[in-house]
C-alpha cells in the first residue's frame, strides 16, 4: 500500500469508514439481487402465464444451475484482475453490463413457442449473475473486518432483497392486466436491463476500491487457465457421459410405466446421475492439470478444522426453506387462485420488507447473541414458518377474511383497481420472510468467517454455491413430490427437511464460537 493510502487509512474515522463500507455493501446487494429473481420467481410467472404445467416449470428451475457450479470459474477471477479498474471492481462492470445484454436478449423470445432457446438464455443470465456474485461476496468479504461482519450480511440482505421487490414484486404489478399496468414480461425484462446499465455505471464510479495489500494469489497464469479448460472439457465429457448411455437406460427402465410422472421421476435420476458422475471428473482433471489457484484454495480451506462437515452445514441449514419456496409462486396463482397484483403485493413487496426488516433485525441480534445462538435461533424459526404454507394449502381461499387495498399510483408502482388482500396469506407471508431474512443474515456471516481472504473469490463461491444447492436442485424435486403426495404433505415434508441442519450445527457449536473471534487466514503463498 502507497504512503498517501496508508495515511488515509490512519486518519480516516473509524465510524466514516465503516459507514462506507456499509453504503458499497447495500448497494451491491441490489445489484446482486435483481437478476436472480429474473431467472426464479419472476420467471415463473412469465411461464405461468404462457400456461406452462407445473412441473415443467420446477424443471425449469434449474436454469439456476450455475450458482450452484460458480466455484468452477471462481478461481480465475481470483487469479485475474481486469486493469484500471482494482482489484474486484473489474469483474464487478464487466458482468453487470453482460447481464443487461443477456435481459435484453431473453425479452425477445417467447417462452412457449421457444422454450429451449429461452431457458438457455436464462442459463446464460443465471450464468453472468453467479459471476457478478462471486465478485460481490469476495468484494464485501474482503472490505468487511471481522466486527462488520454481521451488520454487513444485514446490509447486504438488505440490498439483495430491495432489488428483488423491484424484479420480483413491483414487476408482478407492472405485468397484471387487470389492476396493474399490464405490460408484457418482455418489455419489463428490458427494463430489468436497462436498470442493470445503471448498476454498472454506478459501480464504475462510486465503489471504492480494495486496499492495494490485497492481491491476487501467485501461481502460474498458463497453469490456472489449462486447469480451468480441463475442467470444462470434464464437465462436457460428464454430460455426454450421462445424456448418451445413462438417460437411454433410465428411460427404457421407466418405459413400462405410462403415467407422465413416471418420466419426470427418470429425468430426475438422469440429473442426479450425471452429477455424480461429472463432479469427480472435474476434481480429478483439476489435480491432473495442476489448476494451481483452485488447488490452493480448496487446501487453504480443508485446512480448517471441521471443514467438510461445514460443507454439509451450509447445504443443509436453509434446505427446508428452499422446499417450501420453489414452486411458491405457482402455488399461490394457480393452486390458490391469489390474483398476481395479490401476490405482488403481499407476497412481492410486502414479504420482501419484511425479509429485509428480518435481516437488519437479525445482524441487530448476532451483535448481541453472537453467531451460533443467531443460526440456532433463527434456523428454529424458520422451520416452524414452514407451517404456515401448509396451513394456507388446507384452508379454503379467504379463511382469515381479507381487505380492498385501494388503487394507488406511487410512480413505478400503480395498481389501477382495488384489490382484495387476504389475512391469511398476509400472516403467512410475513412469519416466512421475516424468519428467512433472519436465517440468511446468519448464514451469509457464517460464509464470510470461514474465507482466507487470499482466496475469497474461490471459497465464498465453493460455499455460498453449496449454500444455493438446496434453492436450485429442490425445484425438480418440488414438482414432482408436489404431484405425488398433494400440497399439504409437501409443506410438511419442508418443515421436516429443516431440522437435519439444525442438528449439524449443533453438532458444530464449538467450531462455530470459535469463529466469532477474529483470526488470520493461512496464506499457502508464503
Amino acid at each position: 500500500m502507497s504512503d498517501e493510502a496508508m495515511a488515509a487509512e490512519t486518519t480516516t474515522p473509524a465510524s466514516m469508514k465503516s459507514f462506507h463500507h456499509y453504503a458499497a455493501v447495500l448497494f451491491l446487494g441490489f445489484a446482486s439481487g435483481l437478476p436472480l429473481a429474473l431467472v426464479g420467481t419472476t420467471m415463473q410467472a412469465w411461464l405461468v402465464a404462457e400456461g406452462i404445467t407445473i412441473a415443467t416449470i420446477g424443471f425449469f428451475g434449474l436454469v439456476g444451475v450455475p450458482y450452484t457450479f460458480k466455484f468452477i470459474w471462481a478461481p480465475l477471477m481470483d487469479r485475474f484482475e481486469l486493469p484500471f479498474f482494482g482489484r474486484r471492481r473489474g469483474w464487478l462492470i464487466l458482468s453487470q453490463l453482460a447481464i443487461a445484454g443477456a435481459l435484453w436478449w431473453m425479452s425477445s423470445i417467447t417462452p412457449k413457442g421457444n422454450a429451449q432457446v429461452f431457458a438457455l438464455i436464462a442459463v446464460l443470465v443465471a450464468f453472468l449473475s453467479a459471476s457478478q456474485d462471486v465478485a460481490i461476496d469476495a468484494y464485501r468479504t474482503d472490505l468487511l473486518v471481522a466486527k462488520e461482519r454481521g451488520m454487513g450480511a444485514s446490509l447486504a440482505v438488505f440490498g439483495y432483497r430491495l432489488a428483488m421487490v423491484l424484479s420480483g414484486g413491483i414487476a408482478f404489478l407492472w405485468a397484471d392486466q387487470k389492476t396493474g399496468l399490464g405490460w408484457s414480461w418482455s418489455y419489463i425484462y428490458q427494463i430489468m436491463a436497462m436498470i442493470m446499465i445503471g448498476v454498472a455505471a454506478v459501480s464504475l464510479l462510486l465503489v471504492p476500491q480494495l486496499p492495494g495489500h490485497l492481491q491476487a494469489p501467485k501461481t502460474k497464469a498458463s497453469r490456472d487457465l489449462i486447469g480451468f479448460l480441463a475442467l470444462v472439457l470434464a464437465v462436457v465429457l460428464g454430460y455426454q457421459i450421462t445424456n448418451r448411455l445413462v438417460q437411454p437406460g433410465l428411460d427404457g427402465l421407466f418405459q413400462v410405466a405410462t403415467i407422465a410422472t413416471n418420466q419426470k421421476w427418470a429425468d430426475l435420476i438422469t440429473l442426479l446421475t450425471g452429477i455424480g458422475i461429472t463432479l469427480p471428473l472435474g476434481w480429478w482433471a483439476s489435480r491432473l492439470t495442476r489448476f494451481e489457484t483452485l488447488n490452493r484454495s480448496m487446501k487453504s480451506y480443508f485446512s480448517q478444522p471441521r471443514a467438510g462437515t461445514f460443507l454439509l452445514l451450509i447445504i443443509l441449514y436453509k434446505l427446508g426453506d428452499a422446499f417450501a419456496g420453489a414452486l411458491l409462486t405457482p402455488f399461490l396463482l394457480k393452486v390458490i387462485g391469489f390474483a398476481p397484483a395479490e401476490v405482488g403485493v403481499v407476497n412481492k413487496v410486502l414479504g420482501i420488507w419484511l425479509t429485509i426488516g428480518g435481516a437488519l433485525l437479525g445482524g441487530a441480534l448476532m451483535i448481541r447473541i453472537g453467531l451460533y445462538r443467531a443460526l440456532l435461533w433463527f434456523g428454529l424459526l424458520q422451520l416452524v414458518s414452514n407451517f404456515g404454507f401448509w396451513l394456507v394449502a388446507v384452508s379454503l381461499k379467504g379463511a382469515w377474511g381479507g381487505f380492498d387495498l385501494p388503487a394507488f399510483n406511487w410512480w413505478i408502482v400503480l395498481l389501477k383497481e382495488a384489490t382484495h388482500i387476504d389475512y391469511q396469506l398476509i400472516t403467512v407471508i410475513a412469519l416466512e420472510n421475516i424468519t428467512g431474512g433472519m436465517g440468511t443474515a446468519a448464514l451469509v456471516a457464517l460464509l464470510m468467517a470461514l474465507c482466507n481472504q487470499r482466496f475469497t473469490a474461490t471459497q465464498y463461491a465453493l460455499l455460498s454455491a453449496l449454500s444455493a444447492v438446496g434453492r436450485v436442485w429442490v425445484a425438480p424435486f418440488s414438482g414432482v413430490l408436489t404431484e405425488a403426495m398433494g400440497w399439504p404433505k409437501f409443506f410438511i415434508f419442508s418443515a421436516v427437511m429443516a431440522i437435519p441442519g439444525l442438528w449439524m450445527l449443533i453438532h458444530l457449536r464449538k467450531d462455530v464460537l470459535a469463529l466469532e473471534t477474529p483470526r488470520i487466514g493461512i496464506d499457502l503463498d508464503d
